[in-house]
């Protein structure tokens, strides 16, 4: 009970720094309680998530890494016990349609990674409520670097961090890890934040292909990418364009895992993806659920199941790289 209202008090403290520090609008529209009031009726399987702390586990709240409009931007590290420490990381977007959410989102699933040997970083970063594209991207490029200029300290190869995320933040994510090698997201070009993996749970992959335009572009001016992007896909099609991943793809992108709830719209771009990374003998997987509902990491059982399907992923990528 401690540990819960010490969550619940983390999280709204965190919510109210912000909405003081600087005249920020918030979206709130996007939440874990939301969407279970929602699914639940039509799901039964759903349950709660319960975050449960093993021996030598430690987590950073609020770590800052980097100012950006005025104000600090904060990130919290996940780490497991010294003796089940894998020497790898992960970063986890957390999604929201690029204008709402939080970092406490992917709480549940950063808590099971690490207890399977993770470092696990989940950010925050600008929203299009604050800063409209690329700011974000530049934001989570910078976490990127943040975390290798700190390997050691985290006890983490810098060659072994993966980049993940869900929905929105696993478009961000896939798009980051793409685009790594072009430099087109850094705030500096000394850096080099390429990644060995990417994660993509529910993420769209191409915003120019039919069946992304078909939902992304919708409702025009009023669509979640159009505030984000700073346009219809008519206006600007080659910022569209530039926010897909697919259009980054080449003989040297990271091995990609793509989760989908069955929801085809959103891992639009996947079936080019998987073609280039499996022609290129990349390392790949797409699982597809049964058409569950779209933010299905949050809740179980589809939690624990995303959770060992990563760990699975980044062993096989793992595994390859001490091959080679």
């Amino acid at each position: 009970m401690k540990l819960a209202v010490f969550f619940v008090f983390l999280l709204s403290f965190g919510v109210i720094t912000l909405a003081e520090s600087k005249d920020i609008t918030v979206d709130d529209s996007y939440s874990p309680g939301e969407r279970f009031a929602r699914y639940k009726p039509k799901h039964p399987e759903l349950e709660w998530p319960v975050l449960s702390f093993r021996a030598g586990q430690r987590v950073e709240f609020e770590r800052p890494y980097k100012q950006a409009d005025g104000r600090d931007l904060h990130l919290d590290v996940f780490h497991p016990s010294a003796e089940n420490q894998n020497g790898q990381a992960i970063i986890l977007v957390h999604g929201g349609g690029w204008r709402s959410g939080n970092k406490s989102h992917f709480y549940p699933l950063a808590n099971l990674l690490a207890q399977s040997g993770y470092v696990v970083v989940t950010p925050e970063y600008r929203l299009s409520t604050e800063a409209t594209y690329p700011a974000g991207l530049t934001d989570i490029s910078d976490v990127i670097n943040w975390l290798k200029t700190r390997a050691g300290l985290f006890q983490v190869s810098p060659d072994q961090i993966a980049i993940g995320g869900g929905s929105s933040g696993g478009q961000m994510a896939a798009l980051i890890g793409h685009a790594a090698s072009s430099k087109h997201f850094y705030s500096e070009p000394t850096q080099d934040n390429r990644v060995n993996a990417v994660i993509s749970l529910d993420g769209v992959l191409d915003f120019t292909t039919p069946l992304a335009l078909k939902f992304e572009n919708k409702k025009q001016e009023k669509s979640a990418a159009a505030l984000w992007l700073g346009g219809t896909y008519e206006q600007i099609p080659q910022v569209w364009q530039q926010a897909s991943a697919t259009h980054y793809l080449h003989k040297a992108s990271p091995p990609t895992l793509i989760i989908s709830s069955g929801q085809l719209r959103f891992t639009a771009g996947s079936t080019e993806m998987q073609a280039y990374l499996t022609q290129h003998h990349i390392i790949n997987q797409y699982i597809e659920l049964d058409n569950t509902i779209h933010t299905f990491w949050l809740f179980e059982p589809y939690l624990s199941q995303t959770a060992q399907w990563i760990d699975t992923f980044l062993q096989r990528v793992q595994k390859q790289g001490e091959q080679q």
